[in-house]
């Protein structure tokens, strides 16, 4: 029988060998800073401590602590030490990491910013002293976009640093690109040691993705853009004589929580004063939301966070981002296009899109074939890979469905085959929207109708013959803007109270810079580079309203990152220049705020809003409180024991001051036969940032039997910085689940009109 001694020593060496081939994860331990024991010299130490007491042999390794945006760090653990790490003293949660994904010029003529923006906003101080913080896929610094000619010195406040790695050098900074760092230890962890023949190690951009959205929030103006002579012009970031600092934190295989964390974590302790994140992971409760939580306190420091609302539009409550303190942002459409024509062999001729830029399809017809009709695979229609058959498209033009695949992919997919060219249908789920691309063969992109037309004739013609012409860039088109059908949209399944997005910007055609690692489709086999590129998505609309912020800043330094957003919000359209609303690129009819929020972003009114709606961390902390969030959760999101909520306090979602209203009626009965009125009342608060002025408001509302009553109806206003509070009270008798409504409110003085969207859900 072996010692007791041996025993021992063979069973803890058994349980260290267990635990190290257990499967580990990455997860974000919060700890609550003020809960250090004294014998630890900081909190790093304390960190370590804890990480160790929970991991047998020290097999638990961590990878970055957090200091900034949230006190803890992040470790790979197995599930049970993550159990018992929860459990200990001072720990206040731990969160499995989340894999986030990015939501994949003529802009500033558009928003009625031409010239570098200064026009508008006289009153501004030096727009360099404006840093925004982009976490992204990296950048290109070789771009023209980032440089730094008429920027005068780098503030002296400024704490980012360029960060050397792979094809990077510290020396690829400048008085315009601020800073670039890299992170890359969750992605690691996770995924495993990248393949340096496809990435770089480094804050280098080998997607593309960072550097557009980098260049389009606050890229210096460069003449002569475009892509293959498509939107040909002067192209500018939104805010050209801000400063850019990059934090790459996506990656081949996505974004993942614990480098957005370090990435965020670095940006405001850098000294960022917006941080742009085009990247997300659907929504969850805010205790448990990584880029929330980080937002929240970069929200604290003054620093304003603008997300991306998701690429998984028309269908209803597919947003990201969600969380009241992060600035929400849809796509729409510009007033610019790249027409290309179906020419079919019976005559009829079909409008669609194309950034196609090489050898043009010969002038005589040639033979046109549906993909599913060419293939042995049930899913034919769509060209997937390996799925079409040479002998029934060599030479012929192929019709290909939209949806799974990349919309390049399929007209690589159909070269591949010998196909000529090919036109892109949409379905169902796209309706009329075109978005263009830079396809590898003659191709254009159809809207549903007519892909249906064109399909038709392909399969009932016994001889079907086309031909496609790409015509370039066409200006003026109307209506603009409408919202993208990909465009993720309301209502808020997290809190059905807060509505969002927030707002839309342009998002659909975006010229912006470009890598010169990869061609304008992305696929290995382009081999064509360009130094801008036109792609679509929220990715291309959240960097517009980051930049446009840092304007805001730059002009009211004095305005919290709410006062901010309130400004954007309040002032932005939701009809067109004749009075009529919004359209949806998805359906063609009216668009509502659960796509469009407030509506689309009018900078021009922006920076001179009359009223805004303030927020501060009290605000937001009693919101959490309305949500019945229990301590521990509250500091988790707040990264603080000191925010609590009183017993003797009665706390309400509706009384968050937010420049739009969600009413949220719960329903008894589904097919609305309980006949009794329910009142929901919300309490807001005006800050006057004009000069005096009485105010007196207005309400519509499109859902007959809800009545709107708002006291006062007047509120007049003597000085800047003076506050004035209002009650509204929503009235509706019950109506089936899933009904909505929608309205507006709006307080004006002749000068100023202070508009908030309403909608209402009953649940």
């Amino acid at each position: 029988m072996l010692p007791l001694r041996v025993l021992l020593v063979a069973l803890a060496a058994a349980a260290t060998a267990a635990a190290a081939t257990e499967q580990r994860a990455t997860y974000i331990v919060h700890m609550a800073k003020s809960a250090m024991p004294a014998e630890y010299a900081d909190h790093g130490e304390w960190y370590g401590a804890s990480l160790r007491s929970v991991s047998a042999g020290g097999a638990a390794k961590m990878l970055y602590s957090y200091d900034t945006v949230l006190h803890g760090f992040s470790a790979r653990l197995t599930a049970q030490e993550a159990s018992d790490m929860a459990s200990r003293d001072g720990v206040l949660a731990v969160n499995p990491e989340t894999r986030y994904e990015l939501h994949t010029t003529r802009t500033p003529e558009f928003l009625g910013i031409a010239g570098d923006g200064q026009g508008l906003f006289p009153q501004s101080r030096t727009a360099g002293d404006i840093v925004v913080g982009v976490l992204d896929t990296g950048v290109w610094p070789e771009s023209k976009s980032y440089d730094d000619t008429g920027l005068g010195e780098v503030p002296s406040w400024w704490k980012g640093q360029c960060m050397a790695g792979t094809a990077f050098n510290s020396s690829a900074c400048n008085r315009k690109l601020v800073g670039a760092r890299f992170f890359n230890k969750g992605y690691e962890a996770a995924m495993g040691p990248m393949d340096t023949d496809r990435e770089s190690r480094s804050p280098r951009d080998d997607d593309g993705h960072g550097t557009h959205t980098s260049s389009t929030a606050a890229g210096a103006a460069v003449s002569d853009a475009s892509l293959f002579g498509f939107a040909s012009g002067t192209a500018r970031g939104m805010a050209p004589k801000a400063r850019v600092a990059v934090y790459k934190v996506c990656w081949l295989g996505g974004c993942f929580s614990s480098d957005i964390l370090a990435g965020m974590d670095a940006a405001v302790a850098d000294g960022c004063g917006v941080l742009s994140l085009s990247l997300g992971g659907g929504a969850s409760d805010y205790s448990r939301d990584s880029v929330a939580i980080g937002a929240f306190a970069a929200m604290e420091q003054n620093v304003l966070v603008s997300c991306s609302a998701g690429n998984a539009g028309p269908g209803s409550s597919t947003l990201s981002n969600v969380a009241p303190w992060i600035t929400t942002v849809g796509a729409g459409t510009l007033d610019r296009d790249f027409p290309a024509y179906v020419v079919l062999g019976n005559g009829k001729n079909y409008t669609g899109v194309s950034l196609y830029a090489g050898k043009a399809l010969p002038s005589t017809p040639l033979p046109i074939i549906y993909a599913a009709n060419a293939s042995n695979s049930s899913a034919g229609n769509l060209c997937m890979p390996g799925t079409l058959t040479p002998g029934k498209v060599a030479g012929k033009i192929v019709v290909c469905d939209r949806g799974v695949s990349a919309r390049v992919q399929k007209g690589f997919v159909v070269r591949d085959a010998g196909g000529a060219g090919m036109v892109l249908s949409n379905t169902a789920a796209n309706g009329e929207e075109l978005v263009a691309d830079a396809h590898l063969l003659p191709a254009a992109g159809v809207g549903e109708r007519e892909g249906t037309a064109i399909k038709s004739y392909v399969v009932s013609d016994p001889n079907p013959t086309a031909t496609i012409v790409v015509a370039g860039t066409q200006l003026d088109v109307h209506p603009s803007p409408v919202v993208a059908a990909f465009s993720s949209r309301g209502p808020n399944m997290v809190t059905p109270e807060i509505l969002k997005p927030d707002i839309i910007a342009p998002g659909v055609n975006i010229l912006a810079a470009w890598t010169g690692k990869a061609g304008p489709t992305g696929l290995a086999a382009d081999t064509r580079r360009v130094g801008f590129n036109i792609i679509s998505g929220t990715s291309m609309s959240c960097p517009h309203v980051s930049g446009l912020a840092a304007l805001l800043r730059s002009a009211h330094p004095e305005w919290s990152p709410a006062a901010v957003r309130s400004a954007l919000m309040t002032t932005a359209y939701a009809t067109y220049s004749g009075g009529s609303p919004l359209l949806d690129a998805a359906t063609g009819a009216t668009a509502t705020p659960f796509d469009y929020g407030a509506g689309h972003v009018d900078p021009a009114r922006a920076v001179d809003p009359g009223l805004v709606y303030d927020l501060g961390t009290r605000d937001y902390v009693d919101f959490l409180c309305a949500l019945k969030y229990t301590s521990n959760m509250i500091a988790a999101v707040a990264r603080s024991r000191d925010y609590g909520c009183a017993e003797n306090k009665t706390y309400s979602v509706g009384n968050l001051n937010y420049p739009s209203f969600s009413v949220a009626y719960s329903t008894e009965n589904g097919d609305g036969s309980d006949s009794a009125a329910t009142t929901v009342t919300h309490t807001r608060t005006l800050t006057n940032v004009g000069g005096p002025g009485t105010y007196k408001v207005s309400t519509t509302v499109t859902e007959k039997g809800v009545t709107v009553d708002v006291k006062p109806t007047e509120l007049a206003f003597t000085s800047v910085g003076e506050k004035k509070s209002y009650t509204v009270s929503f009235t509706s008798k019950s109506q089936p689940s899933g009904t909505t409504g929608f309205g507006r409110l709006v307080w004006s003085d002749g000068k100023y009109s202070v508009a908030s969207p309403i909608a209402f859900t009953w649940i």
